[in-house]
């Protein structure tokens, strides 16, 4: 969830209750598959329940906040895997087939599907989580029945006839979640501000000044982490990180004597954030120049310094992808069709296409 308890007080939810929630819902999606007819032998069922388990286990602080801002371009899904495969050697190859279903390697293409797909257990319980979370009821999807309706054929998983409202509910929640929670402006700017103070304390230490941190915290200030260079000691000292290693940083930092770092800590922590605006259309240059120009002139700073506090950015909502891991209906006559193609809800097909908006972000009055 991010920076978004500072807008729904109550999301204070952890990933380690997404993930023990995602076992349960997969407890009962292989009983309602087994219960039908589709052979899952033991060996299947453990690799789904570990797959699933630690699916979301490479998320560092602050989830997808700071996903490429502690360590350079490097996934949480490459470092889950990272995780997952440390795991394998210390438990002697117990998790090969969890790896292999987690990757999408795994022969039987539906079991992949559960764990990554446009339905999955994953959206099936962190849509409903966070809607009970944040009390935003637009996201309230009927989880429960949706996996009693789930079936497998031809090794794909499909949704009987019957889910079809329920697919449709869920689509169009994921849609409202999205603009209304994941992509709420006051939590978009604060998570900008969050992804600005490490890249300014990053510049910082680069530059020889010394700031307080946790240890852990520290390793991944001072060094660059990329892809190849994440091994086995990177893995430990990622493992000792949390938000509150952030969070402490952040509260030291604000009286820190670099101008740039102590303001955009002091609004994190006071919740004085930057001003947002949200259009339509591509932010006009001469918009952004002039708050540019005015922040300058106000704090005599330079223009990189300005533009920690000024910026446009952009973001995306497509609530379903047509053309990627469909969710496919099992129509009473056997035939099986996409879901835009079956329901007669003529805002599905409207809803798979991106929705684009553009955003400026710069300093109220005064800092």
């Amino acid at each position: 969830m991010g920076m978004s308890y500072l807008v729904y007080p109550g999301a204070h939810h952890t990933r380690f209750h997404h993930a023990i929630g995602c076992v349960h819902l997969m407890q009962q999606t292989v009983n309602v598959l087994r219960f039908k007819g589709v052979a899952i032998s033991e060996e299947e069922e453990t690799g789904l329940f570990i797959a699933i388990l630690l699916h979301d286990i490479g998320h560092g602080p602050f989830s997808h906040a700071m996903e490429n801002s502690i360590v350079n371009n490097v996934s949480h899904e490459d470092i889950s895997l990272f995780f997952m495969e440390r795991l394998n050697e210390e438990f002697n190859g117990s998790l090969t087939l969890a790896i292999q279903i987690f990757k999408g390697e795994y022969q039987r293409k539906f079991m992949c599907q559960l764990i990554s797909g446009q339905f999955d257990i994953d959206r099936a319980d962190y849509l409903k989580r966070d809607s009970f979370y944040t009390g935003v009821a637009e996201g309230n999807i009927s989880s429960e029945r949706l996996i009693t309706m789930l079936n497998v054929v031809d090794d794909d998983l499909v949704i009987e006839e019957k889910g079809i409202y329920s697919v449709e509910k869920f689509i169009i929640a994921r849609r409202l979640m999205y603009w209304q929670v994941y992509l709420h402006k006051t939590s978009l700017v604060a998570e900008q501000l969050l992804i600005r103070v490490l890249k300014r304390a990053k510049e910082l230490f680069d530059n020889g000044q010394k700031l307080n941190a946790s240890e852990a915290f520290l390793f991944f200030l001072k060094n660059k982490i990329t892809h190849d260079k994440f091994n086995n000691g990177t893995l430990d000292v990622f493992s000792q990180l949390d938000d509150y290693d952030i969070i402490s940083a952040i509260k030291h930092w604000q009286y820190h004597g670099d101008f740039v770092l102590s303001n955009l800590c002091e609004m994190i922590i006071n919740r004085n954030l930057l001003k947002i605006k949200i259009k339509n259309k591509v932010i006009n240059e001469n918009s952004l120049n002039k708050h540019l120009d005015s922040f300058k002139k106000k704090y005599k700073i330079s223009e990189e310094e300005a533009r920690y506090f000024v910026f446009t950015g952009s973001i995306s909502n497509q609530a379903y992808q047509l053309n990627t891991k469909r969710v496919n209906i099992l129509l009473n006559n056997g035939k099986i069709e996409d879901i835009v193609k079956a329901s007669d809800q003529l805002n599905l097909k409207a809803l798979s296409k991106p929705v684009t908006k553009y955003y400026i972000c710069y300093p109220k009055d005064k800092l």
